[in-house]
This record gives C-alpha cells, structure tokens and sequence, in this order.
C-alpha cells in the first residue's frame, strides 16, 4: 500500500516538546473558557495527505482548534498521519499527558511497564462529571460485572446510574502502525470539538484509550521505518522481535499470561470491566470488523455474541451511508 493511502486508512480510523507540570490554574481553566474554531492548516492538509474522498467522512476531514488544549501538530510538529513519519512511545505518551495537564476532560493512568520499561497507559476521555466521578463508575461495572448479591432492582439501578466503557487499543503488532498516531488524533477530538456528536459521547460514554500495547516493539518498528526513510538504499533490516522475547505470537498469550504487556493488559481489564474491548489490527485489505465466523466459545453467552454481531453490522452500516467501499464482516477464524 502507498504511503499516502496508508495515512487515509489511519485517517478513517479516526471515526470511531517538553510538558509544563499540571498547575492549579490548569484545572481551574474550564473548557467553557476556551475559545474553538476550524484548525485551517491541520484541516488543509488532511484533505492534502487524503488520497480519495471514500477514505475519510465529515467526522474526521477536519480538525478543531482550542485555545487551551495543544492539537498534535503543535506538539509532535506534524499532523496525525503525515506521511514519511512516525512517532516513539516516549512522544505519544507525553502528548496523552499533555492532554491531561491541559483539560479536566481526559485523566491518564499508568498501566504497568514492558520488559525493557517503557509505559503502558490508558487514557480515559469524557465530560468533566464523568471524569472526576471514574472511582464511581469502576465500582458500578464491577458490580454488574459479578452481579452474585444484587437482587434484579439493584442491578437495574447500577444500570441506570452507570456508563458504558468503551476500551480501544492500539499497535499489539508492531508493524500495524496507525493507531498509536491515530488515537492521539481521537484522544484530542474528543476532548475539545463541540458537536453534538461528540458531547453524547462524552456526556454518555466513558472512552479508555491505550495507544501503544507493545511498546517495545513500537519503538523498534519506529526506528526500522525512519531508517529506511532516512537511507532507501540501504538494505532494509526486518523486525525480527517485537516485544523482547516474541514477534507475532504475543496476541495469543492471553493463554498463558508470560508478557508484561499481556497482564497489565489483563490486569487493567480487571480493574476496569470494560463494556467494550475493541483491539485494532492493520492485516486485510478495506475495513475489516470483525465478528468471527464461529464455532463461537461455548462459554461466551449468546446475548454477548449477538451484540458483537449487531455493533459489526451498525458500523459497517454507518460507514457505508458515508460512501466508505469495501467495509466487511465475517473473516474467517472461529470466535
């Protein structure tokens, strides 16, 4: 795939410095107080870097400008899905916590380190009541999560008085190399644009974020990609290992919970109880959501694999009323 359509695929998934410490003057700034318009050059090339109009929607084709949250361009000094660059887990990190010093609408959470210590995060956006109150919520879907006690009217209240989670991960394969820009991109949006959109989803959702799940081997593909940039005629070096002791195999140690990034991973899960896990892949062509083609796990109840379904169909339904081709469901590996 070109370069350019690479960046327009990152651009769709969109859909769904040195930081100065936190002060309390920080936290008194409310976003009433700030001031949005168009972020011209940031929208301009967008449109620039976008190589079709079925690879992007009104949704991302352009971005806000806040006068008290940093877009990415102003931090990392290039817009999200420019081509010929990527960026180091040190950098999407501390732009995440950029983001935290700069709006009471996203709090970031250290999830543990890798093997070689570099940070896993999860950052979590919502509206401002939504953030301040996360112990509250975390008690809820714990609760619901093991319902064993609650008699069915308290369930129902925790239902009521809750919020859904909805947990997106980026980059456990190294060399899928979108969604840590991407989500930084996500993170900022949905913290500052003012749509009524985005104000449901803030007002009605608590969104988690982890940019980076194999940090070491974001770093490492990082490095290979620049240094191919920097000398073409080179020969290229492959990216043998990912994470210090595995390559592709590191999504299936969910088995055996030997990486660091696989019990953080299910340690935060655990400690979230997330309504939605949603884990991003680059491998097929067009914009795969998957489903599965079952035999599903006897164990997984049948209302969970319904709603996996339903969520599959109502995206590639949006996606397709927007003009995206090619969005399918249905590969082939069991659930």
């Amino acid at each position: 795939m070109r370069p350019q359509g690479k960046q327009a695929i990152v651009r769709l998934l969109a859909i769904v410095g040195t930081i100065v410490l936190l002060s309390a003057a920080a936290w008194a700034q409310t976003p009433v107080d700030c001031q949005l318009r168009d972020h011209a050059d940031y929208t301009a090339k967008i449109k620039q870097y976008t190589t079709a109009p079925t690879f992007s929607t009104e949704l991302v084709d352009h971005l806000p400008w806040s006068s008290c949250v940093p877009a990415p361009d102003a931090f990392l000094g290039h817009i999200i899905g420019a081509p010929d660059v990527l960026d180091h887990v040190k950098e999407i990190n501390a732009y995440m916590r950029l983001l935290e010093s700069k709006t009471p609408r996203v709090k970031v959470f250290s999830i543990g380190k890798s093997e070689e210590g570099r940070e896993m995060l999860i950052v979590a956006v919502s509206d401002e009541a939504n953030i301040r109150d996360l112990d509250r919520y975390r008690q809820i879907t714990a609760k619901l999560a093991d319902p064993r006690g609650l008699t069915d009217a308290e369930a129902q209240k925790l239902v009521a008085e809750g919020k859904p989670m909805y947990w997106a991960s980026g980059s456990i394969h190294s060399p899928e190399t979108g969604s840590p820009e991407m989500l930084m991109e996500l993170a900022y949006r949905l913290a500052v644009e003012d749509t009524p959109f985005i104000q449901k989803i803030r007002k009605d959702a608590i969104v988690l974020l982890t940019p980076v799940t194999e940090t070491d081997g974001r770093d490492r593909e990082v490095d290979i990609y620049m240094h191919r940039k920097k000398h073409p005629s080179d020969t290229p070096y492959p990216l043998t290992w990912w994470g210090h002791y595995v390559a592709h195999d590191n999504n299936r140690d969910g088995m055996m919970l030997t990486l660091a990034l696989s019990r953080n991973m299910m340690n935060a899960f655990l400690n979230w109880h997330v309504t939605v896990f949603h884990d991003l892949h680059e491998s097929v062509p067009y914009i795969y959501i998957s489903t599965g083609t079952g035999p599903y796990n006897p164990w997984l109840d049948p209302i969970t694999i319904s709603e996996w379904q339903e969520m599959a169909y109502h995206e590639i339904d949006q996606l397709t009323q927007r003009g995206i081709i090619g969005v399918w469901t249905h590969g082939f590996y069991d659930g």
